[in-house]
């Protein structure tokens, strides 16, 4: 049906409130495989990432420190995890994974990375539980290997894509797209290609009519040949980190206005999931189920 990259479960230990959250990782791909919206064969474990690849984007000196675990504690601070071999491994495959996605995409259209959306992962150093930034290292993957001319990323996770925005802020073939809560992390905000930022409070009319009038423009004046979707479900009112008030229901639909410009257009485009950080692990699997049974309604 579409390809679903899936990675090891880490499993070092965690700083205290962190286990609950990646419980997504184990969980979602079950309930997919449960209720049928996808199949053993959609599923496949990538290797891990060429550094070649890796170094196309981040700086040669912070990935040495985090192959090598010597990484300066004040930098490891700001990543949030414990520095592991495993840790690194991960986001290696991670990052593979949406490479893989994204050459599987010109072929079934829509992919799928059930990790990923690293998007506060700097060309220099790692933050916010962001080592590498995946979207990141596979735009430039396409970009150099002459699979895409122009790229569009389209962030619609609660946080800005600091990282992303950074990374791409003098390449013109890469336009970065965040839309984010105001009052959110980043408080020192990046400057990408376009920004949004929501008020507190934001419900789902005034978020999915401004994406319906934003995104359509951007494909007619940047007239990409490849997107890239954060589908963060952290917009959910019921999100312990974001500031929105978005509904399970109106997160679906923006998965479906993405996944209906895209299959217009007839753009393959890549998700990688983003954040989700609900009280109970039921909304967090369910609003990012949506987004798997939007793609397998409308590709």
């Amino acid at each position: 049906m579409f390809p679903i990259a899936f990675h090891p479960i880490y499993q070092h230990p965690l700083p205290e409130g962190h286990r609950f959250p990646m419980l997504k990782y184990e969980l979602l791909p079950q309930q997919l495989l449960y209720e049928g919206t996808a199949s053993e064969s959609d599923f496949f474990q990538p290797e891990v990432c060429d550094l070649n690849h890796v170094l196309a984007i981040h700086k040669k000196e912070y990935i040495d420190d985090l192959v090598n675990l010597t990484l300066n504690p004040k930098a490891a601070r700001k990543i949030g995890f414990p520095l592991s071999k495993e840790l690194v491994e991960r986001e290696l495959r991670i990052a593979q994974g949406t490479i893989l996605c994204a050459q599987k995409s010109f072929e079934t259209q829509v992919s799928f990375n059930i990790a990923g959306g690293t998007h506060h992962a700097y060309s220099t150093h790692g933050e916010a539980f962001c080592l590498l930034n995946d979207q990141a290292i596979a735009s430039q993957f396409l970009l150099d290997n002459k699979l895409a001319k122009k790229i569009l990323i389209v962030d619609l996770d609660v946080h800005q894509g600091n990282g992303t925005a950074e990374i791409f802020q003098s390449n013109p073939n890469v336009f970065t797209f965040s839309t984010h809560g105001k009052t959110n992390y980043p408080f020192k905000k990046e400057t990408s290609d376009l920004d949004i930022a929501f008020d507190n409070d934001t419900t789902d009319d005034e978020f999915l009519q401004t994406i319906a009038s934003v995104i359509p423009r951007l494909i007619e004046t940047q007239k990409p040949d490849f997107i890239f979707y954060l589908a963060g479900v952290d917009i959910l009112a019921s999100d312990k980190l974001g500031k929105l008030a978005c509904s399970v229901e109106g997160c679906k639909k923006r998965d479906e206005l993405v996944f209906e410009l895209c299959s217009k257009h007839q753009i393959p485009v890549q998700v990688s999931m983003g954040g989700g950080y609900s009280p109970e692990i039921k909304t967090i699997i369910e609003a990012h189920a949506n987004t798997y049974r939007a793609a397998k309604n409308i590709f």
